[in-house]
């Protein structure tokens, strides 16, 4: 590249992942980066997006959305001084607006975009409306405008980007030479251009620039030149370039063919038409040539025939969880650390704290993470050993930000900071519930990383139920003893589960012990057995007392909101009762199957192409139903041969008890071409208008249509999914990304997993075959809400409630408990307790993530970006006996007042990746967010 370039100025380039990028420029010397930063100021070679990856935009949360690109920005600060300007996103398979606001955000004014259905793209191309400004659904006015220029053709390699007729395209890519690797599949080769054939190939390029750029509304036409593993050999440099460069030559020294051809970047193009049209460079004023504006998303994406990309939404779902974990771990991980070095570097005892050593664990799990929302990881697209690779990476980050989470709150819970010392083969707080090897019971600190007090369950294994938990004052704390199950009516002799009360404040670190028998004991959990509908009762449980009931007397579970009716044959939820409305809602759970067609496209990583609508899963054998009481949760477990579900209700006043808990440990190895879903089938008139989140950020209303074909009628679902009528509202939430579809008014379906013997011919060159035992875990929570005007009903987006966001923070960000194993010199340990105020209901802290040291220097600075969201909700559902332990404050907030522990000495606003200053005036103490923004503070720490 670095050849190429400097043999011709008028040569450019451009490059997308940043992740590549740094490895290659990694292993290249001074001399060579020194030429590189020279291309970039000259213009020759452009970097776009400058994220860490080119992102999935249908299963990535915007947690990692957004610290991707922070990661990418960060790096070409510290190693070219650039700032992107233009997004490039030829490859994600359907595109987010969630993803649009965020490039928006971090300060880039131009994006494009690729795999759109194609009779999205044929009917944008009739009405010359490929390039427009994309605007948020939500946005009244235009600030989340940006400039999108939709490419018309099947694909983006260079056969398709000329111009309409492929056949003749391809005789322009001059990599597929006669004599190279590669050819043109409709059999004419290309030629190299020679005075004795330029003017006819010059006439019949130009023929095609001229029909494709009848597609759009200005005379500044786009070519890109390009395509999957290529530029990798000096050979196709001078292929391309030598060859096209006397096509432009021609061209331009005939005016009569009234055109000016040059190689450009993205940036090039998109700085041409803005001029052609009268835009400001920059701004998104639309100037003399109006722009449509387009709202909404590009999902679920078509390239031929029925072929939609539904599969994808679900495909290794095993990965697609443990992508979940890692994301919240590490975010625990940023805010703990980043208070920890706050205290480090302001206390004259900060003992040995490893600071630059945890630094670089957690770059290196933002780089995993980042690496893993590539349009072939999260999606699960990937060929079995790069998989294996992607698995690792996300475990090796999962087991490395656990240590940054254990030495740094071990700094914070000290007494006295000179008893630090951080040992990691023996850390001081040990993370993984497990039962200790001593006979010691430990203690546990409890993390809470929201923003917001919560009362929340939390559950260990101990190995005796003789136990009791005590808070940091000594009071004892309400706790349930249950058994640890070995299969499905065997327990464990050895191992239990303790779970207990926690009440934590925000960012806190609380403090419980453990005592071992002591009266008064933890209350044990009462268990029955169902199978055939008849109730076992020759099961003895040791430490555990049976329950009874009547014959035929319905099987039920309930608390102070909810009561929940269960078929006794399957153990399957039937109905749901809110107490406070007294009314019964039928909210049936069953499983399902799916094949795949008889045709000879069939399923595969990408595609979802069923032989029909799905059939119910009917187990071989009358399943085994055990039900669980006790005085903080009780739950019902049915073990089936391909699943383990288990849906819990919680005892305690607050948040928690508000929904119903679903796991689903997912089993089909054994299977081939069949896909497993959940139904959830309820008597709701929704019609055939359901509402699904776009990456955890917003939502989009969804409408099934009868007359596509099935698949095209799943949507991904990051977060959330729901059906509604005028009364009452149904809200799935999920902790892992799915496919998710109402084929029915009144039906969520979604798949969790799928097992697929063949390739579906989309580059992957396998089927999917490495399954793994899977658990799906989802909130079900049905509110009653208020009547909305009828333009509200119709609109094309929605908001969740404020209990309904709570809810999937109760469920994505779980309590984190740690042990401290009592000895006879052990230090004092105290609660940290950060905040001196919840943040607002609708105040998310989306991260507070440590920058790096300037100029090359290994670890951190003393500066944090912090990133709050401010979430929109839906006012018409009460919040009266939901137990939230927050307020409103109409998006104001001071952060000086609400960080107390940490010493700052300026707050300045800046975009989203911190590649640009809003306002040179630092110490903004008080910001306002209005709904749904998001943005990011430089805090400077003294």
């Amino acid at each position: 590249m670095l050849t190429k370039l400097y043999e011709d100025e008028r040569r450019k380039f451009i490059w997308c992942e940043i992740s590549y990028f740094s490895k290659w420029w990694d292993g290249i010397d001074e001399q060579k980066r020194d030429a590189v930063r020279r291309l970039v100021e000259r213009g020759q070679l452009e970097v776009a997006t400058g994220g860490w990856v080119m992102a999935d935009e249908a299963n990535s949360h915007y947690f990692a959305l957004i610290d991707q690109l922070i990661e990418g920005h960060q790096w070409l600060e510290s190693n070219l001084g650039v700032k992107p300007r233009t997004g490039w996103a030829v490859d994600p398979f359907g595109y987010s607006p969630t993803h649009t606001y965020l490039l928006s955000q971090a300060g880039l004014s131009n994006m494009l975009i690729q795999r759109v259905h194609y009779s999205v793209k044929k009917y944008l191309s009739s009405q010359k409306s490929l390039e427009f400004l994309w605007r948020q659904n939500w946005d009244q006015g235009s600030s989340s405008d940006i400039l999108c220029h939709m490419m018309p053709f099947y694909s983006y390699d260079i056969p398709h980007t000329c111009g309409p007729d492929p056949k003749i395209c391809c005789q322009f890519d001059f990599k597929r030479l006669p004599g190279g690797k590669i050819s043109c599949p409709w059999g004419i080769p290309p030629q190299a251009i020679t005075d004795s054939n330029i003017q006819e190939r010059a006439h019949t390029l130009l023929d095609q620039y001229r029909k494709k750029s009848q597609l759009f509304r200005t005379s500044v036409l786009m070519i890109p030149l390009g395509d999957d593993f290529r530029y990798s050999e000096s050979i196709e440099w001078d292929q391309q370039f030598g060859n096209y460069q006397k096509l432009f030559d021609y061209m331009n020294s005939h005016p009569e063919l009234h055109v000016k051809a040059q190689f450009g970047t993205i940036s090039d193009y998109f700085e041409a038409l803005r001029k052609s049209t009268g835009m400001d460079p920059v701004s998104m004023d639309i100037g003399k040539l109006a722009l449509p504006v387009l709202s909404g998303d590009f999902f679920t994406y078509a390239d031929r025939d029925d072929h939609y990309w539904s599969g994808y939404f679900t495909s290794r779902p095993f990965y697609k969880h443990l992508d979940r974990v890692l994301e919240s771990l590490l975010r625990a991980a940023e805010v703990l650390y980043s208070l920890t070095l706050a205290g480090v570097q302001n206390s004259v005892h900060s003992g040995s704290f490893p600071s630059i050593e945890n630094y670089n664990l957690l770059t290196e799990a933002r780089r995993n993470l980042g690496l893993f929302q590539h349009h072939d990881a999260i999606t699960g697209t990937a060929t079995d050993w790069v998989v294996v690779d992607y698995g690792t990476r996300l475990l090796q980050s999962v087991l490395n930000v656990k240590r940054v989470i254990s030495s740094s709150a071990h700094w914070l819970v000290l007494q006295d900071k000179q008893m630090f010392s951080y040992n990691p083969s023996k850390p001081f707080l040990q993370m993984d519930d497990v039962p200790p090897a001593q006979d010691a019971l430990p203690q546990k600190n409890v993390i809470d990383v929201r923003a917001k007090p919560r009362k929340s369950l939390v559950s260990v294994y101990v190995n005796t139920p003789d136990v009791r938990v005590l808070d940091a004052q000594g009071h004892v704390v309400h706790a349930q003893i249950s058994a640890v199950w070995i299969d499905a009516n065997r327990p464990s002799a050895n191992s239990f589960q303790l779970s207990f009360l926690a009440h934590t404040a925000p960012l806190a670190l609380s403090i419980f012990q453990l005592k071992e028998g002591l009266p008064p004991r933890s209350e044990v959990s009462r268990y029955m057995f169902f199978q055939d509908g008849r109730q076992l009762s020759e099961l003895n449980l040791e430490h555990f007392p049976s329950l009874y009931q009547q014959d035929g007397a319905p099987l039920l579970l309930e608390n102070s909101h909810l009561r929940l009716s269960f078929s006794a044959d399957t153990g399957l939820l039937q109905k749901m009762m809110l107490k406070e409305e007294e009314k019964e809602q039928q909210v049936k759970v069953e499983f399902v199957w799916y094949g795949t067609t008889s045709n000879k496209d069939k399923s595969g990583a990408y595609l979802f192409l069923p032989d029909g609508e799905a059939t119910v899963y009917s187990p071989s054998q009358a399943p085994l139903v055990r039900v669980t009481k006790g005085p903080l949760f009780s739950e019902v477990t049915t073990s089936f041969t391909n699943i383990i579900h288990t849906l819990r209700l919680y005892s305690v006043h607050g948040v928690e008890s508000q929904s119903v808990e679903i796991w689903n440990t997912v089993d089909i190895r054994g299977e081939y071409n069949r896909e497993i879903a959940m139904r959830i089938s309820s008597d709701l008139h929704s019609g055939d208008v359901f509402f699904t989140d776009l990456n955890g950020y917003q939502i989009q209303q969804r409408r099934t249509l009868a007359k596509l074909p099935l698949q095209a009628n799943f949507y991904p679902m990051s977060s959330m999914s729901y059906l509604q009528e005028p009364s009452i509202r149904l809200s799935l939430l999920s902790a892992q990304a799915h496919a998710v579809a109402s084929l029915q008014s009144g039906q969520l379906e979604v798949i969790m997993d799928r097992r697929l013997n063949q390739d579906d011919n989309r580059g992957l060159g396998q089927g999917v075959l490495d399954n793994k035992i899977t658990a799906n875990s989802f909130r079900l929570l049905l509110e009653q809400r208020s009547p909305s005007p009828q333009n509200a009903e119709t609109a094309p987006y929605s908001y969740p409630s404020i209990l309904s966001h709570m809810t999937y923070m109760y469920l994505n960000h779980p309590l984190i408990p740690m042990a401290i194993t009592q000895q006879a010199d052990s230090p004092s340990v105290a609660p940290y307790l950060p905040v001196n105020a919840p943040f607002p209901c609708d105040m998310h802290l989306v991260n507070l993530r440590t920058i790096q040291a300037q100029e090359g220097k290994p670890g951190p600075s003393d500066q944090a970006a912090l990133i709050l969201h401010r979430k929109g909700f839906d006012c018409g559902f009460s919040n009266r006996n939901t137990g939230l332990l927050c307020t409103g404050t109409h998006g104001k907030i001071d952060l000086q007042e609400l960080l107390t522990n940490l010493k700052i000495r300026s707050i300045t606003p800046v975009s989203l990746t911190l590649m640009h200053t809003h306002n040179k005036e630092a110490n903004q103490q008080e910001v306002s967010l209005k709904p749904m923004e998001i943005r990011t503070f430089r805090l400077q720490l003294i």
